[in-house]
């Protein structure tokens, strides 16, 4: 099958290669999906996940990307959940070759089946950035009606997910960006926008909850925001402040199949947008997450037409 490697550590998106792979076979638990499209994180190849297995021992050359909708071609023993033929969408393994691939094998309580009228490329987009700020908004930062959020990094595929959810719960949504991000984080719903190339943070006034997806200053300014008993949120490793009166949660990501149904649920029924900004094939998925250029929205890998 064909599919992208990466086998030097510190070589960067440069370093990503179109190759021939043996197809993998479904473990216990496990199916092997047909993949249609895929989703990737830049940072995955700073993860030390991405250059070894759970033993720590070398598993160059890896297959990067965990983000995948495809077709059920196989089960492994003892799986149960899915069928042969299925369509699902879902999040891999972060040890286990990923989905910028023909094939995967994947733990079927990883993956949510996915409706017909959720086209492939479109739910590739969702399983990282739905369900980080689903997480994030709900298990870990306690959000309820009525409360306010200040989401960074809001025209981003984390952010603006976190704008609509939030939303959609009842907080008074703040979005931050760059100034060009105005116009389309307001368009993701956000009541206000912060703009971090102009806009004093100190300005704002308090807020619930922070959805951190950037680090450093702006973490630490952002904390002085938050009210007492209020969370920040940050997905960009361990906090480097903690809010006067209130908690600070660093948190990964995980699968969950109920998640990823409630997410897809929105996606059919208008409640939440996807924030693709390119298409690409596998052929050229190279040169496609190496932009020279900064590009707004999740850059997706069409694996088959």
């Amino acid at each position: 099958m064909k599919a992208i490697v990466v086998s030097e550590q510190g070589a960067g998106l440069a370093g990503m290669s179109l190759t021939e792979r043996p197809e993998p076979s479904a473990a216990i638990n496990d199916v092997l999906v047909e993949v249609h499209a895929s989703g990737f994180v830049p940072t995955e190849l700073e993860w030390p996940s991405t250059w070894v297995d759970r033993q720590g021992r070398d598993r160059t050359p890896s297959v990067p990307g965990h983000e995948l909708s495809g077709v059920v071609v196989a089960l492994g023993y003892g799986t149960t959940g899915l069928s042969v033929g299925q369509r699902v969408y879902g999040l891999t393994d972060w040890y286990r070759d990923g989905t910028l691939a023909e094939l995967t094998a994947v733990e079927a309580r990883d993956l949510a089946p996915l409706p017909e009228d959720v086209d492939f490329e479109v739910a590739a987009s969702l399983p990282i950035s739905g369900l980080t700020a689903w997480q994030g908004l709900f298990e870990h930062g306690r959000l309820r009606a009525g409360q306010s959020v200040l989401a960074h990094g809001a025209a981003g595929a984390v952010g603006s997910v976190v704008t609509q959810l939030a939303r959609e719960a009842g907080a008074h949504v703040i979005g931050s960006g760059r100034t060009s991000d105005r116009d389309k984080v307001l368009g993701f719903g956000a009541h206000e926008f912060l703009d971090l190339e102009n806009d004093e943070l100190e300005e704002l006034g308090g807020v619930d909850l922070v959805f951190d997806v950037i680090g450093g200053d702006v973490q630490r300014r952002s904390t002085a925001l938050i009210r007492p008993g209020g969370t920040l949120v940050t997905v960009v490793g361990p906090a480097e402040a903690r809010p006067d009166g209130g908690r600070a949660v660093d948190f990964v990501v995980e699968p969950d199949r109920a998640q990823l149904e409630e997410i897809v649920q929105r996606v059919r029924d208008g409640r939440l947008r996807s924030n693709i900004g390119t298409v690409a094939a596998l052929d050229s998925a190279a040169s496609a997450l190496n932009p020279t250029t900064r590009r707004q929205g999740k850059t997706i890998i069409r694996v088959r037409a």
